[in-house]
This record gives C-alpha cells, sequence and structure tokens, in this order.
C-alpha cells in the first residue's frame, strides 16, 4: 500500500483508493489507445438533460498547442506539469441546446473529468488538475468562443519519481494524504447536523 493510498474508513474501489495527484510524471510517451479511452470515459459522463457540456483541447508534449497550454501556467504549475506528456484544456459550454443558461455546466464538466479520472487509473495513467493559469490566455491561443468557460488545465501521465520535482514540491509529493471525515460533510435536518447514517 501506498503512502498515498486514502485511509478510508468504509470499503472502497481499487481506483478511488489509489487515485492522488502526482506532481511527478515520468515523461513517456502515452498511447494513443489510453488517450482515446480516457477521452471517451469523459464522454460517458452523465450531464444535465444529456446536454453535454464538456469541451477540451489537448497537446501532446512538443506540439504547438502543448506550448501555448503550458504558457498560460502560473509559474508554480510550469514547475511540474511541463513534465507531463498530455495537457489539455477543460471547458464548459454555459448555455444549453436552445440558448438558454446551463445551470449544471461546471457541475457536468466536472463529472466528466472524473469519469476521466478514473478511466485514467484504470490505464496506469495519473491525473492532475489545476486552476493557476491565465484563462484570458487560452481564450485568446485558441479562440475559444463566447458562451465557453475555461474552467481548468490538467495534466496526465504515468507516475515519475519525487526525486526530479524542484525541491520546494518534493515534501508535497511524498506526504500522506489528507481528508475530512465523511460524517462532516454528510448532514440531516439542517446544515451542519450530522447524518445519523454515520
Amino acid at each position: 500500500m501506498s503512502i498515498k493510498s486514502a485511509s478510508n474508513d468504509y470499503p472502497l474501489l481499487t481506483h478511488l483508493k489509489e487515485r492522488w495527484s502526482p506532481r511527478a510524471f515520468d515523461n513517456r510517451f502515452i498511447e494513443p489507445a489510453k488517450i482515446r479511452s480516457i477521452f471517451e470515459a469523459a464522454r460517458w459522463a452523465p450531464s444535465g438533460f444529456n446536454a453535454q457540456p464538456w469541451y477540451f483541447i489537448t497537446g501532446l508534449k512538443g506540439d504547438e498547442t502543448y506550448d501555448q497550454i503550458a504558457s498560460s501556467m502560473v509559474d508554480f504549475n510550469k514547475l511540474w506539469a511541463t513534465q507531463a506528456p498530455l495537457l489539455f484544456v477543460a471547458i464548459a459550454k454555459e448555455t444549453g441546446p436552445k440558448g438558454e443558461p446551463n445551470p449544471t455546466a461546471l457541475y457536468d464538466l466536472g463529472q466528466s473529468i472524473a469519469h476521466l479520472t478514473i478511466q485514467a487509473m484504470e490505464e496506469g495513467l495519473y491525473v492532475h488538475q489545476m486552476g493557476g493559469f491565465d484563462a484570458d490566455e487560452i481564450r485568446d491561443n485558441f479562440d475559444v468562443p463566447d458562451g465557453y468557460k475555461v474552467v481548468t488545465l490538467v495534466a496526465v501521465g504515468y507516475l515519475g519519481k519525487p526525486d526530479t520535482l524542484h525541491p520546494n514540491l518534493k515534501p508535497m509529493e511524498i506526504s500522506p494524504r489528507e481528508r475530512r471525515k465523511a460524517k462532516e460533510s454528510v448532514f440531516s435536518g439542517k446544515f451542519g447536523i450530522s447524518s445519523n447514517l454515520f
């Protein structure tokens, strides 16, 4: 069992127990079939009214798209994310099929990336989402239309070795994962009142 395995209180699927967001990526090439599978998993996520508001711009290390995605990152993320062989931008369409606002667009995009993440674990890959980037730069570089929100950047790759990281990043990579207890998030009756399920 890895130090990054969840110290869960109740049973979990192995991929959920072992999933975490590394910063140390091996720059090893990802097989195209595996990349297709992770985006196929995203495709089959649930969404309100089956609107499927998720869109992705992908860059493979060495191509222009990858470099443009990387250039939008804050310096902290450039320290580690540019080792990953695959970067992509996650975008949500903010309106439904009739042009009406879609209040669940961000939620649905998140579900699609969650599905992608678990499929990635099945493929031996790891996923790290990040919010430290310039969304306007992404919008300009890739001609993202109005009505589409640039939400997050995502790095994907095989797990690397912590020793390859900048010294300031290594402690985070080798420390145990932590989460608050489920009973602190699950309520009954009123907000803040713990459910008797726990």
